[in-house]
């Protein structure tokens, strides 16, 4: 039937800017082998001999962005979406850059919803834009992305990982930050320091200040003295206050950073709280003679100045235990970490199978150590409800404990599942979990007094070393048994081939006496006489008549058909991307087929 040329374009020998498309292959060569300078000097050595082409630009973009110089990366790709308006890898490349520069995440969506439209039958769209939702903490959003593209690709590593991340709730890595605000991270990063110092030298002081007066006034019987310094402890509040205040700068965000990050709000929230309950507390104590009725407010007061900081975190962390899905996420995670493209499989491109091998180990590392993570929120999950449902047993009905022997099952079917044998402080904390339902169970079965303090003990050991684990990763500075821990999987992408037209394709196009276009639109598919020509780029620029161009608004994908009058038995389509240009239509190739008429010439 003749040849097929697809997005990853034809082989080496049959292209007439050979030496161009050589040095990209080079060029991405050496970006997955973690070469990026080599790399960019590759991609620039490419452009230098295609200065027309976009495959080049969008590999330099690739370079920079590995190489951390995000707003070298946006002008590359920039080029890039000029030279070829219809090439989805060039508008998903865009996207990629622009999402790391302040305040264009809005048109870093715009791009990969145009490359999500370009080419609806690949993944890569719908993962750009499950990452651009995740950056935001739109996690519905992300997950409705992210399994669009596994309907269509269910092996890319890239969305099953962050599938899981979106399960999980993940919080990006500037939580407070709105990826779309038109300012600087490093700006709400600042605030957001400002807040947090304020939040805990606030309530340091008014903790130590707690515990101080009421020691000296309780031992050593200086109430009058200690209530004083209490007061002078309020005004030094005054110019810290007005210190950190002046360093938040961005007032007008400050609301907006609070709602999207609620811990952030809760520490100044209870900041806040500290001081009135301070406050409120040397006023009664003040008080010669307090009614009796207001002690316990007097002792609440006292609480809230003291237990308010240990209360909230405790809190925060049984909140973010119980935040989200890991069991689904185990399960997801399990699908990256054992997924991999058919053994075998054959791509047009040498370089493309060496791309696939390395985001698909990458993938498998991320997944493994987000599941360690999510294992131990698991964990965390399981000991909260054996803590409450002791509790209540030995408070209401031992009885009750029996139930304790079934509810490590989730926590130990995922560590068998996820296979996370290597972290000694896992399976430790997983034994003692098991060990306490066991014990607890036989506890409330046979009610024996040594079970249940065997239980009891294995709970607070499995606390004990989640501690120690915490410790252990804060001392060596790696990652913890917590949320922030988590890593989102990001492979490279718009660094596919773009397709070129060889000369026969270009030649069957400047002596074709009939070009017939082909595009849908709300009454299904239509046909249309065109005039074309060939760019330097490899786009094809076509006069058709106005029905097209409505079409093409709606559903831009069209196909160009041709023949060779020549020869008169060759034919050539080209399918791509259409594109309004001033009066001219420029269509983008995606996919160039080549065939043979029936003929006299092919008799034996």
């Amino acid at each position: 039937m003749g040849r097929v040329g697809t997005d990853a374009g034809g082989t080496k020998g049959d292209l007439p800017d050979r030496s161009s498309r050589e040095w990209c292959d080079e060029a991405l060569t050496r970006l997955d082998a973690g070469r990026p300078e080599s790399a960019l000097e590759a991609a620039r050595r490419a452009a230098e001999l295609d200065p027309v082409a976009e495959w080049p630009q969008r590999l330099i973009s690739l370079a920079h962005e590995r190489l951390g110089r995000d707003a070298d990366a946006v002008p590359a790709a920039e080029r890039a979406v000029d030279l070829a308006g219809g090439s989805w890898p060039a508008r998903l490349r865009l996207a990629g850059a622009l999402r790391r520069v302040p305040g264009r995440w809005r048109e870093a969506a715009g791009h990969a919803a145009l490359a999500r439209k370009f080419a609806p039958e690949r993944a890569g769209p719908q993962v750009m834009l499950g990452d651009l939702a995740l950056l935001r903490g739109e996690h519905g959003a992300a997950e409705r992305a992210y399994r669009a593209a596994l309907a269509i690709d269910p092996a890319d590593p890239q969305a099953r990982v962050n599938l899981a991340l979106a399960l999980l709730r993940f919080d990006p890595p500037r939580p407070h930050h709105d990826p779309a605000w038109p300012v600087d991270p490093r700006e709400t990063g600042r605030a957001r320091r400002a807040l947090e110092v304020w939040s805990r030298q606030v309530r340091l002081l008014v903790a130590v200040a707690t515990i101080v007066i009421a020691g000296a006034a309780l031992l050593l019987d200086w109430g009058a003295q200690a209530r004083l310094c209490g007061f002078a402890v309020l005004v030094l509040l005054v110019p810290l206050t007005v210190r950190q205040a002046r360093r938040v700068g961005l007032w007008p965000y400050a609301g907006a950073m609070l709602g999207r990050d609620p811990w952030l709000g809760a520490s100044v929230a209870s900041a806040a709280l500290s001081a009135l309950a301070f406050a409120g507390w040397l006023l009664l104590g003040s008080v010669h003679v307090l009614p009796a009725s207001l002690d316990p407010v007097w002792a609440g007061l006292a609480g809230i100045s003291v237990l308010g900081w240990p209360a909230l975190t405790a809190l925060r962390a049984l909140a973010e235990a119980w935040r989200g899905h890991p069991l689904r996420a185990l399960a997801e995670t399990e699908r990256a970490g054992k997924t991999s493209r058919e053994a075998g499989r054959e791509t047009s491109r040498e370089t493309e199978r060496m791309a696939e091998r390395e985001a698909e180990r990458v993938a498998g590392r991320v997944a493994t150590r987000n599941a360690g993570v999510a294992l131990w929120l698991v964990l965390g999950r399981t000991w909260s409800v054996l803590v409450a449902l002791l509790a209540v047993a030995l408070a209401v009905r031992p009885g009750l404990a029996v139930a304790a022997v079934v509810l490590p099952y989730p926590l130990v079917r995922g560590y068998l599942r996820a296979r996370r044998r290597g972290d000694r402080w896992l399976a430790a904390a997983t034994g003692l979990v098991v060990l306490a339902a066991g014990a607890g169970a036989a506890g409330g079965l046979l009610g024996s007094a040594w079970a249940w303090r065997a239980g009891m003990g294995a709970l607070a050991a499995a606390a004990v070393v989640f501690v120690a684990r915490a410790l252990h990763a804060w001392w060596r500075g790696g990652p913890g048994p917590w949320r922030s821990s988590l890593l989102m999987c990001d492979l490279p992408m718009g660094a596919e081939p773009s397709v070129a037209l060889d000369s026969e394709v270009r030649r069957t196009f400047s002596y074709a006496r009939s070009i017939v276009l082909a595009y849908g639109d709300a009454y299904g598919p239509r046909v249309a006489g065109a005039v074309a020509s060939v760019t330097s780029s490899g786009e094809l620029r076509l006069i058709a008549e106005t029905e097209a161009w409505q079409a093409i608004e709606d559903d831009p994908r069209v196909a160009v058909f041709a023949s060779d009058p020549l020869q008169r038995r060759f034919w050539v389509e080209v399918r791509g991307i259409a594109l309004a240009d001033s009066d001219v239509m420029r269509v983008t190739p995606k996919q160039v087929l080549v065939g043979e008429f029936p003929g006299r010439h092919q008799r034996r």
